[in-house]
């Protein structure tokens, strides 16, 4: 135990170099701040000296006071920071992630002055230099001031870090602004006036400096994302303003200044100013997208097309302007009451729709206040005029006159009346069946009419049938007739052709007689003498008598004339060979008349032969 106790300064090194740490903080006061740390001194107390305690109303010290000091370690090795006098708090660097900012809460500082609800910034490199921002006279309580995305070395003793999510506007969408802080509006006015250069109100020293009102502002954000301090403005996103195709935006702005009244002295009903006065603006919007501040201006979209309105209970257009429009009641001069639907076309042109808005304020109330009173009154008025049967039948009448009286109205609030139409009418039941059954009488005796006409006409048909029928007969007699006198005709010219014919044949006949005739006779003498010649000479050679008997032998040769019988009938009774004999002989004389007959039949052929050869 002795010899352990001789070598006890050998613990005293070995001691202090294992705790060396705390041997060093303890004796030295060595501080060892990390990299990724900050370190924040908590100063126990001050013994010596001015500046021995906090002023009053003061929680950080800036020049060595007891309490909570602003001025903080960063990393690295610091001596004489005694345990005993000085606490050393260490935390990690302040962090904002990305899409995020992180506001401030000063928890020392200046008093914000009244009527301000932010603190006035001071530059004090991102509240990381906390003695500039005390010495500067920065301000306690919610900074205007905030951090983007990054590490900060910041005093959370002093600063409380509050990070929240950047402000995102939606496509198709704008970004209305209320301010939280900054001057008071001016009597009368709704929205901040517009100033310049705070960066869509993410610089809110800017705003401030350059006279930002608190309250609604007429400016606006678009779509995208921005750095927006909460604590200083209020976002609403509302959809963007669309003016469809076929309609006329007519902006009516609550702000501005007091314009001088484009309507002209005619137009008494409200003013008409320019672009970016206070009221209806002259200029329209053209179909598109607008961003559109709806709390300081309001946006009547017009249609320029030619709208359709229905009196008619249950059908309604889309646009809805006759959404409270109903079926008109009427009461006829005769007593009847009935109901008819009336469909109005109407037409606002784009260079008076700032007038009809001027004058209502909206297209609704056109419809409302306008058009269904005189178009209503002008039907029960018609109707009253006339009873319920000539309304019905004279109904073109009453609807070329509900449109010129409509017409002369509606030019009178800049709106063009197209077309007025009466469509269903529907009178009582009593004079529908009044009607109903005059018109079956008439369609009956129409078509008793008919019937008889058609029975008229089937005689007149069946007559003309007949007539044709008996046509087609006398025709055919006539065409027999005219072809019997043809023929007759035919005959005659023949006949006469023949008669002709045969006179000239006979002429020619009695011509070539005669000269045959004549020939002949004169052959007859040449023969005659010849042979009266001849015969002399036969008489001188043969004698008178010898002349004679050969005369008489010619001519009973040249007759053929029998001498002896042809036939000798014999028998022993004396009848029948007789009578056998005279049947032969008639049939012998049959067969030579036979031939007398062939022999001149052939002698006429010859004679025509040589005829015809002459």
């Amino acid at each position: 135990m002795h010899e352990i106790l001789s070598f006890w300064w050998i613990l005293a090194v070995l001691i202090p170099l294992i705790f060396w740490k705390f041997t060093l903080r303890f004796f030295f006061g060595m501080v060892i701040i990390p990299e990724d740390k900050i370190g924040m001194v908590n100063k126990k107390f001050v013994l010596f000296g001015a500046n021995r305690t906090l002023p009053d109303g003061r929680i950080v010290a800036t020049n060595g006071e007891a309490g909570i000091q602003a001025q903080t370690l960063a990393p690295g090795l610091y001596w004489a920071y005694w345990v005993w006098q000085y606490e050393i708090i260490q935390s990690k660097f302040t962090v904002i992630p990305h899409g995020e900012l992180g506001l401030i809460l000063a928890k020392d500082g200046a008093p914000i002055p009244i009527g301000r609800i932010l603190a006035q910034g001071i530059p004090c490199d991102n509240f990381q230099d906390a003695v500039t921002f005390i010495s500067k006279g920065g301000q306690k309580g919610r900074q205007a001031a905030y951090i983007t995305a990054g590490s900060y070395r910041i005093n959370t003793l002093l600063f409380e870090v509050q990070p929240v999510k950047m402000t995102r506007i939606n496509d198709n969408a704008v970004g209305l602004i209320t301010t939280l802080d900054g001057a008071p509006l001016e009597p009368g006015e709704i929205a901040g006036k517009t100033v310049p250069g705070h960066n869509n109100f993410q610089d809110s020293e800017l705003f401030f400096s350059n006279g930002g009102q608190k309250g609604r502002q007429a400016q606006v954000v678009l779509a995208g994302s921005y750095n927006l301090n909460p604590w200083f403005v209020n976002v609403e996103q509302v959809p963007m303003t669309e003016i469809e195709i076929g309609h006329a935006g007519v902006v009516i702005s609550f702000i501005g200044e007091e314009g001088k009244d484009q309507s002209g002295a005619e137009f008494k009903h409200g003013n008409i100013v320019e672009e970016g006065q206070k009221g209806v603006w002259q200029k329209t919007l053209d179909p598109g997208k607008y961003a559109i501040n709806t709390y300081t201006m309001k946006v009547e979209s017009v249609p320029t097309t030619n709208i359709v309105l229905n009196w008619a209970t249950g059908r309604n257009e889309s646009h809805n302007l006759d959404g409270n429009l109903s079926t008109i009641t009427v009461r006829s001069s005769d007593g009847f009451q009935f109901n008819l639907d009336v469909s109005q076309i109407i037409h606002v042109p784009a260079t008076d729709a700032p007038k009809v808005i001027a004058r209502f304020g909206s297209m609704q109330n056109l419809v409302s206040q306008v058009l269904e009173p005189t178009i209503g009154n002008y039907f029960r008025n018609s109707a009253q005029k006339n009873d319920v049967i000539s309304f019905l039948s004279e109904r073109s009448e009453r609807q070329e006159e509900a449109k010129g009286h409509i017409e002369r109205v509606l030019d009178e609030y800049n709106v063009h009346a197209v077309d007025t139409l009466i469509g269903d009418i529907v009178p009582p039941e009593s004079v529908m069946k009044t009607l109903t059954d005059k018109k079956i009488a008439e369609l009956q005796k129409s078509t008793f009419e008919t019937q008889k006409n058609a029975q008229e006409q089937r005689k007149l048909l069946e007559s003309a049938t007949a007539s044709a029928d008996m046509q087609k007969e006398v025709m055919k007699s006539e065409q027999e007739v005219i072809i019997a006198e043809r023929r007759a005709d035919a005959k005659i010219k023949t006949a006469t052709g023949d008669a002709n014919a045969k006179t000239i044949n006979a002429k020619a006949d009695a011509e070539v007689t005669t000269l045959n005739g004549d020939a002949v006779a004169d052959r007859t003498r040449k023969i005659g003498t010849a042979e009266a010649d001849v015969m002399k000479l036969k008489v001188g050679s043969i004698g008178g008598d010898g002349y004679t008997r050969m005369n008489i032998a010619q001519y009973l040769a040249e007759n053929k004339i029998k001498l002896v019988p042809e036939i000798l009938v014999q028998g022993s009774d004396g009848n029948g060979g007789i009578l056998a004999g005279l049947i032969g002989n008639e049939m012998l004389k049959d067969l030579m008349n036979k031939n007398k007959e062939k022999e001149a039949s052939t002698d006429k052929a010859e004679v025509k032969k040589e005829d015809e050869k002459k």
